[in-house]
C-alpha cells in the first residue's frame, strides 16, 4: 500500500482529509487496493471455477432439463447433417384443438395416418414408438407395423387403423401421445414415484407388478442408513485407537486403514465375491470348524447381505479419517478431569469425549451415507436381484432401456434426497461444525 502522510490535527483546518504520499485520497486508495486485491483473487480462482462449472454445474443442469424435456414424438433429428425435422405435426394439431378427454374421431385418425406416412419417409416410426413405449409397453412394434402399412391405408382411416391393430382404440395409447405432443412433462417424475396419468389427465398409482421405483427408493435409503451405522460403529473404536496411540504405532495402523484406497474398488468387490459365495472361504472355513454342515451353507452373495458386507468394508476408511481427524486433538485431560470429579468412565466419556467427535461423526455419518446412496458398481456385482439400489436402475435406463429422461428424473430425486439431507444436517448440527480433516 502507498505510504500515508497524515496531517497534523493541530495545524491543519478542521474536517481536513486524510491522503497518501502522493495526495491520494486515502479512501479511494483503500478501494483501489482492495479492488486489485479481489481480482487479484477471483482470477486465481477462475480456473477452478471453470472446471466445477464445465464438469458439475452443467451436467447437472442438463439432467434437471432432460428430466422434463424428451421431444422424440415431435422432432426427428438427422445425426448425418444434424437437421431436425418436426414430426407428429397433424396428430398434435388435433390435440391442440380437442382438450384432454376427447373421443378420437375419423379427423385424429386420419391426422393419424398422415404422420404415419411422413414418419415411414425419415424412418423415425421407431423413434416415435419407442418414446411412447416409456408410457404404453408394447407401442413400439404398433408403430412400425402400422408405419408400413400406412401408405396403403384408405378412409375411413379409423376402420383401416383398428383393422391393423386393435390397440389403436386403446384410450391410455392416446393419452400418452398427447402428453408426448408437448416436448416438455412432468409425467416422467410421475413415472420415477410409481405414479402415471389415466385417459383423463389425473394422477393414479400404476398397475401392482410395476410399482418398482419407490420400493427401490425406501431399500436405497434404508441400506444406506445401515452401512452408515455400521461403519460408525466399527470406524469410531478404530479411530479412538489410532489417536490415542503413540506416534510411531498410529502412524503403522494408519497405512492399514489407508491401504484400500491403493487397490482397485473393482479388486476389492470381486475379492468378497471369492471370501462370500457358497464355496468361498467364509463358508469353507465354518464348514471346517463344525459350525454348520457341508449342506448348510449360508448364501452371502448376490443378496442384501453382499451389498451391506462389502459396502461396509469399502466406505469404512471415510468413517474413519474425519473421526480421527477430530479425536487427535482433544486433550486427554479434559477425560482425567471429569474422572477426578468423581466421573464414571461412562459419564466421562458420554459427557465429555463424545461431544467434541460430534463434527467428526457428522462428517463421517454425511459422506459414508452420501456416497451409499449412489453406489453402483458393488451393488452391481454383489447385490443380485434384492441387492440392487436405485442407482442400478438409473443405469439401466442410461445404457440399456435408453430412457434418458426417467433415468434424469430418478437422479434428480436422489440429488434432491441427498439436498435434503445436507440441509437437515445444518439445521441439527450446524454445517460450520463439520470437519473432514
Amino acid at each position: 500500500m502507498a505510504d500515508v502522510s497524515l496531517t497534523s490535527p493541530i495545524s491543519a483546518p478542521t474536517g481536513a482529509a486524510l491522503t497518501t504520499a502522493d495526495g491520494k485520497p486515502l479512501k479511494a486508495a483503500l478501494a483501489s487496493a482492495q479492488a486489485r486485491a479481489k481480482r487479484r483473487a477471483f482470477f486465481l480462482v477462475l480456473p477452478l471455477l471453470l472446471f466445477v462449472l464445465i464438469t458439475f454445474i452443467v451436467p447437472i443442469g442438463q439432467m434437471l432439463h432432460r428430466s422434463v424435456h424428451n421431444n422424440s414424438f415431435t422432432e426427428h433429428r438427422d445425426f448425418g447433417t444434424n437437421e431436425r425435422t418436426p414430426i407428429m405435426t397433424n396428430l398434435g394439431a388435433w390435440f391442440d384443438e380437442n382438450p384432454a378427454g376427447t373421443e378420437p374421431d375419423e379427423a385424429a385418425y386420419a391426422a393419424l395416418v398422415a404422420d404415419l406416412r411422413g414418419l415411414r419417409e425419415l424412418r423415425a416410426q421407431g423413434q416415435v414408438g419407442t418414446r411412447i413405449n416409456y408410457d404404453v409397453s408394447g407401442t413400439r412394434s404398433l408403430f412400425t407395423k402400422s408405419a408400413r402399412r400406412a401408405e396403403r391405408l384408405e378412409p375411413p382411416f379409423k376402420e383401416a387403423l383398428l383393422d391393423v391393430d386393435e390397440d389403436w382404440a386403446d384410450p391410455e395409447l392416446w393419452r400418452a401421445m398427447r402428453d408426448a405432443s408437448s416436448p416438455y412433462t412432468l409425467n416422467f417424475y410421475l413415472a420415477a414415484v410409481d405414479l402415471t396419468r389415466d385417459e383423463t389427465g389425473a394422477v393414479v398409482q400404476v398397475n401392482e407388478n410395476r410399482r418398482v421405483y419407490v420400493t427401490l427408493f425406501i431399500r436405497t435409503l434404508l441400506l444406506s442408513a445401515l452401512i452408515t451405522g455400521l461403519c460408525f460403529l466399527l470406524g469410531f473404536p478404530v479411530a479412538h485407537l489410532l489417536a490415542t496411540l503413540p506416534l510411531r504405532y498410529s502412524n503403522l495402523l494408519m497405512i492399514l486403514v489407508l491401504l484400500p484406497f491403493w487397490t482397485s474398488l473393482l479388486v476389492r468387490t470381486t475379492s468378497w465375491i471369492v471370501l462370500l459365495q457358497s464355496q468361498g472361504v467364509v463358508n469353507d472355513t465354518m464348514v471346517a470348524l463344525g459350525i454348520i454342515g457341508d449342506d448348510g451353507r449360508v448364501q452371502m452373495i448376490y443378496n442384501q447381505i453382499g451389498t451391506i458386507i462389502a459396502m461396509t468394508h469399502i466406505l469404512l476408511p471415510f468413517m474413519v479419517l474425519p473421526l480421527y481427524s477430530v479425536m487427535r486433538p482433544i486433550d486427554p485431560s479434559y477425560v482425567r478431569a471429569a474422572r477426578s470429579l468423581g466421573a464414571s468412565s461412562w459419564t466421562a466419556f458420554r459427557r465429555v469425549y463424545l461431544p467434541q467427535t460430534v463434527p467428526g461423526i457428522g462428517a463421517g455419518s454425511l459422506l459414508v451415507f452420501i456416497l451409499a446412496v449412489g453406489y453402483y458398481i458393488t451393488p452391481a456385482l454383489v447385490g443380485g436381484s434384492s441387492g440392487q439400489l436405485i442407482s442400478n436402475l438409473i443405469a439401466f435406463h442410461m445404457q440399456d432401456s435408453l430412457n434418458w429422461s426417467l433415468a434424469a428424473a430418478l437422479a434428480s430425486l436422489l440429488l434432491g434426497g441427498v439436498l435434503i439431507l445436507y440441509w437437515l444436517y445444518d439445521r441439527l448440527v450446524g454445517i460450520d461444525n463439520l470437519k473432514l480433516g
